[in-house]
């Protein structure tokens, strides 16, 4: 069932809990930003992508497969592109040490890519084993906030994992950092999202904070989002396709292989000339290795002609908006167990519809 945008936006994507000291006082800078032009007519690509989400958090873990180890690494949910280059730093991790000869990874997305690149990086030769190649891969329809988001059902995660959580947003922190630029199509950008209150010391994201720096609280009436009070902080955006074909020019400059296959089953995979094997299939380990608590959650995007006047994204009850140098990404929605990757039109319509009422309303700081 289709989960509102409005509840969706304002749960899933909304900032963590911040201590009263981790903000800035209330600013008094006038803000005008220019609006989205929110128009059907201005709609470039509508696309769905599946999140390969599990309640429990992702999956890094290490097992053995018919005499070989094989590293688990998928299940991130909506931080598949923000957590790739630290969940693959800590599969690596439980693989490599000890290991001679040749490494299969399994998968071309973000999480598959940043696994290859680290394992090469160590001085391995790498073969990449996927079905699809970017732009088909669920990566390419990310919207690529550097922001965490929907990663994990509150109650269902343990101390360990979330030790792995915090390891692993720090490596890709500074990971993406040395890449920003345009030839990783990766940049800065402010960023808009309602404030909330606190819920004092228990909240387990309190630490990404740390990663949203500049973060400044702004009172109804200095901002243009309307009667509700804004925090605004600094984060990276990455553009998936320039950035993806770039980690794949990388891996192959690198000397890296890459073979088109699918598996079918773990036999296949035991079936592979590698000792160690990183599996990093996403979504895909539903079936290849039986994993009843992976679903899909598709997220569907309304993609508008580029504005490069907007320097700046948000989020919020109307959805939220992401400016690129490849059009304007508008989402979205997060629907559980749906296995369509495809748009629906009257959802698009909704986003458009959601974005274009916000823009109807906006107005300069006073």
């Amino acid at each position: 069932m289709l989960v509102a945008r409005r509840s969706l936006i304002a749960s899933a994507l909304a900032l963590p809990a911040c201590a009263p000291t981790a903000r800035v006082p209330v600013a008094q800078a006038r803000d005008c930003l220019p609006p989205v032009r929110a128009e059907m007519g201005r709609v470039i690509r509508t696309v769905a992508g599946l999140r390969p989400y599990r309640p429990s958090g992702f999956v890094v873990r290490a097992d053995a497969l018919a005499g070989k180890r094989l590293v688990h690494n998928y299940g991130h949910g909506g931080g598949g592109i923000t957590l790739s280059w630290g969940t693959s730093r800590l599969a690596i991790g439980l693989g490599l040490p000890g290991h001679r000869g040749g490494v299969a990874v399994i998968g071309a997305g973000a999480v598959g890519l940043a696994t290859a690149r680290l394992a090469q990086e160590a001085g391995f030769a790498v073969t990449l084993y996927a079905k699809a190649l970017p732009p088909e891969t669920t990566s390419n329809i990310a919207g690529g906030q550097i922001v965490p988001t929907s990663v994990f059902d509150e109650g269902r995660v343990t101390p360990a994992w979330f030790d792995q959580y915090r390891a692993a947003m720090d490596y890709s922190w500074r990971r993406f950092q040395i890449m920003v630029g345009d030839d990783y199509g990766i940049h800065w950008l402010p960023t808009w999202q309602p404030a909330r209150r606190a819920r004092g010391g228990d909240d387990p994201e309190a630490f990404l904070t740390a990663y949203q720096p500049g973060m400044t609280e702004l009172a109804a009436g200095r901002h243009p989002f309307g009667a509700r009070g804004m925090i605004r902080f600094n984060t990276m955006y990455v553009e998936t396709g320039r950035y993806l074909s770039r980690m794949i020019a990388d891996f192959q400059r690198a000397g890296g292989r890459i073979v088109i296959r699918d598996f079918a089953s773990p036999a296949d995979v035991a079936a592979l000339p590698e000792g160690l094997v990183f599996n990093c299939t996403g979504l895909g380990a539903h079936h290849l290795f039986g994993d009843a608590d992976l679903m899909p959650v598709r997220g569907q995007l309304a993609v508008l002609l580029p504005q490069p006047e907007l320097q700046h994204a948000y989020a919020g009850p109307w959805g939220y908006m992401f400016p690129r140098a490849d059009g304007v990404v508008l989402g979205g929605t997060f629907e559980r167990g749906q296995w369509d990757a495809m748009p629906q039109p009257r959802d698009i319509a909704g986003i458009v519809a959601d974005h274009a009422q916000l823009a109807s309303t906006w107005r300069c700081a006073t």
